[in-house]
């Protein structure tokens, strides 16, 4: 996947866990605000660090 899709995805990803996280904070709910901000941590660390999968013919 090339270095700017990997990016735009990266910063997806992290302004969306930080709306929901701080949304759940917000309204009470500590436990999933921050299953919510570890969950989007480690999608950004999978998506740069495992490699992407190609089929080999």
């Amino acid at each position: 996947m090339p270095t700017h899709i990997k990016l735009l995805l990266s910063a997806v990803v992290i302004a969306a866990a930080a709306a929901l996280g701080w949304w759940q904070l917000g309204i009470g709910q500590t436990l999933p605000g921050y299953v919510v901000w570890g969950l989007g941590a480690f999608m950004i660390v999978a998506l740069w660090l495992f490699p992407e999968a190609k089929s080999e013919k």
